[in-house]
């Protein structure tokens, strides 16, 4: 590390141009390539992907993408004479456009049914010739423009659908903005220079530009889900700006010490840089923990997640050094520099808040650690009633034409039609056409049921398929007992005695047995996530204690952080009020990506506030004034980090995605109760009541085990218990005098 900060600092110039040109240049190649994102939640072998399967070999057609035009009027009905020549023309003006495949129109007999019992709704199905992931912005914007020119004169149109759902697609930069602002504003608070308050931003920038880059070049050759640049971003920003934080701190202390400037910088890359790596491996072990789980859908959000990962530690290891040698001692303020040239170096001691606090601690761990525990169960109880399911167009803002098309629909033809079932089938001869037809007859007069259609064949007559719609909506509870009933008894009834093969399919099956996949090999993933980062700790601090309370910690952050999002996303408690929709399940996928992530980034302050701990204990073996003095040294900088990584999450709750609110409530839940409550609270009270056998390693383990160093001691002894190093900063006695 050290070899490699001294290259970048002896050609600063060579490091920031290599930067700026792969920032351009895949950039450059980003733009020429476009976006290809897919996401496909399909899952191969399961009952929906089946079902999927056989309808599009045996009805191509039905592969388009398809969404609805729904017009309304609160006077006359849509079978008035205007209404209905309006919008004839309006659908005829639509089936004309680019890329659409077909219109079914509620006033042609194709579309019987397609206008509500009170005639004061009616709805069309456009077909696209695409499917949906693979449909053009544009061609989805027209369809939404020329539909929209009829409205007027007391007729309301509006649309859903996948396709029209990507014209509400928010581009996330507001929110990128507001996070960097905020990030900007607590540095210079934190540092008093602009310039050093700068650099961190300039580095998360970089790096972050060409991940997202990276990202968009990375879905041409995997899945990758539309989300995935805006998760990366997020993490991106957060985990830069708190990375090029910490080592820009390490500098600043050298440059204090009276340090050259170039020594100072190679001494904070040598040494935080080397917890900034070892953290980022750590964030990356976890999110390539997805990658267990054989899913393409989470595949593609795993590697591109990790490729910002890894190239934001790069940047702070590279291009940061070459930016502090730029800035020189305009690193340190105007008040520290003057204080510098008249006082000399002086040993940076830790005092105020951070020593107090550090202090109390050490006096109150038992109760400290009590209220701890009590915070983060309370914050975890909704954990217990999370429920994964589809999260629809009916949770979108209600001001979205896709929300006000779902609600208009639910009016006038019940919610079921918002989610219909398809149960697709392999047909065998007379007798299994008799026993499909049966079962639509016993279909249509089951509970919970709104309507079937008649059954379908294709050109063989081999592949047939009818279309079930519930009587609740697609994302509830109902919907999903009507598929295990389906699954369990009315379909088997039905197949028996023939060789008929059916199988359920649709959004709300889809989405169920995705949820199933994920689920049952959620302990494996978590078993696997946890273990891994267990084993990083212990070879980088040499105890069974610390590996085992981290772990503990990284369960507790991630529980409270889903208790946040159960309470605001599931039962809805500010949803609204935030624009994020109506209160509605969680989405399939998000236990897992928030589990990794949670899980690399509570590593983080895990690794900064222990190395620093250990580094003491080599130096002193005195566990209390190891705990005492690791607490008090970074706690300021640990919260400081904290507070601009909750602002940048937070911050995404402006970009309207759902899905990217939801990451950022919780990782800033996550964070906050990290960073509060577990590192700075728990972790250290845990510790003083353990004494030495935090740092108990068995002899034998001892010896066979590898050894790194994550932020080697300047003291390069190692300590017994009771036994001071000679030359070792006392900084212990410093906050003695603070009690």
């Amino acid at each position: 590390m050290a070899a490699l900060a001294r290259w970048c600092i002896t050609h600063r110039l060579a490091a920031v141009l290599l930067w700026i040109g792969a920032l351009l240049g895949t950039g450059t190649a980003a733009m020429l390539a476009g976006s290809a994102y897919s996401n496909d939640y399909s899952v191969p072998g399961t009952e929906s992907g089946r079902a999927a399967e056989l309808l599009e070999s045996g009805f191509p057609q039905l592969g388009g993408d398809s969404d609805t035009i729904v017009w309304h009027t609160d006077e006359g009905t849509v079978d008035a004479a205007d209404v209905q020549q309006t919008m004839t023309k309006t659908l005829d003006e639509v089936a004309a456009l680019p890329g659409i495949s077909t219109v079914v129109s509620p006033y042609h007999k194709a579309g019987a049914g397609q206008i509500s019992q009170d005639r004061h709704t009616a709805y069309a199905v456009v077909t696209f010739d695409k499917a949906a992931n693979d449909i053009d912005r544009g061609e989805a914007q027209a369809l939404v423009d020329t539909a929209k020119d009829a409205a007027g004169d007391g007729l309301q149109v509006e649309l859903g659908g996948s396709a029209i759902g990507l014209t509400e697609a928010k581009t996330g930069h507001t929110a990128e903005a507001v996070g960097v602002l905020v990030a900007a504003v607590v540095l210079f608070l934190a540092f008093g220079s602009l310039a050093a308050s700068l650099i961190p931003i300039a580095t998360a920038l970089v790096s972050v530009g060409t991940a997202y880059a990276g990202t968009v070049l990375l879905a041409h050759t995997m899945t990758v889900a539309d989300f995935a640049p805006m998760l990366g971003t997020l993490i991106g920003l957060g985990v830069g700006i708190d990375y090029a934080l910490f080592i820009v701190t390490r500098h600043r202390r050298g440059l204090k010490r009276g340090l050259p400037v170039a020594e100072a910088a190679r001494e904070a890359v040598a040494t935080t840089g080397r917890a900034v790596v070892f953290a980022g491996a750590t964030v990356c072990i976890a999110l390539a923990g997805m990658l267990i789980l054989r899913l393409n859908f989470l595949n593609g959000v795993a590697i591109s997640a990790s490729l910002t990962v890894v190239l934001t530690v790069a940047a702070s290891v590279t291009l940061l050094p070459a930016l502090l040698s730029y800035i020189g001692m305009r690193a340190l303020s105007r008040r520290e520099r003057a204080k510098l040239a008249a006082d000399g170096p002086t040993p940076e001691l830790p005092t105020g808040l951070a020593a107090r606090w550090s202090a109390f601690v050490e006096r109150r761990p038992k109760l400290l650690g009590a209220l701890a525990l009590l915070v983060i169960t309370v914050l975890a109880l909704p954990t217990f009633s999370l429920r994964l399911g589809t999260s629809d167009q009916g949770n979108n803002p209600r001001s979205s034409t896709t929300r006000q098309a779902y609600d208009l629909l639910a009016e006038g033809f019940g919610p079921g039609v918002n989610g219909p079932l398809t149960v697709a089938a392999e047909v065998n001869g007379a007798e299994d056409r008799l026993a499909l037809d049966k079962l639509a007859e016993r279909l249509a007069a089951t509970d919970g049921i709104a309507s079937v259609t008649p059954v379908t064949y294709d050109e063989s007559g081999r592949v047939a398929h009818l279309t079930v719609v519930p009587e609740s909506s697609p994302q509830s509870e109902a919907t999903s007992r009507l598929v295990d009933t389906l699954r369990g008894e009315l379909l088997p009834a039905a197949e028996k005695g023939t060789s008929l093969e059916t199988y359920v399919g649709g959004i709300t099956a889809g989405y169920d047995d995705f949820a199933a996949i994920i689920v049952g090999k959620l302990p494996l993933f978590v078993g696997v996530v946890v273990g891994l980062g267990c084993v990083l700790l212990l070879l980088a601090f040499r105890s069974i204690g610390i590996p085992l309370k981290a772990a503990a910690m990284n369960i507790a952050a991630v529980a409270g952080a889903f208790g946040v999002v159960v309470a605001i996303f599931q039962w809805g408690w500010g949803a609204d009020a935030m624009g994020l929709g109506t209160a509605g399940p969680i989405e399939p996928f998000l236990p897992v990506i928030m589990v990794s992530v949670l899980f690399g980034l509570s590593m983080d302050y895990q690794v900064f506030l222990v190395s620093r701990m250990y580094e003491e204990w080599l130096e002193t073996g005195d566990n209390r004034r190891a705990v005492r003095v690791g607490l008090a040294e970074t706690s300021r900088v640990i919260n400081s980090a904290a507070v601009i990584m909750i602002s940048v999450f937070l911050a995404f709750v402006l970009s309207g995605d759902r899905v990217i609110a939801m990451f950022g409530i919780a990782l800033a839940a996550a964070v906050a109760l990290d960073a509060f409550v577990l590192r700075t609270l728990l972790v250290p009270a845990l510790m003083h009541m353990l004494g030495g056998a935090n740092w108990w390693l068995p002899k034998w383990l001892d010896r066979i085990l590898p050894r790194i160093s994550i932020e080697p001691p300047e003291c390069r002894g190692v300590a017994v218990p009771g036994q001071r190093v000679p030359g070792a900063v006392d900084a212990g006695a410093e906050l003695a005098g603070e009690r």
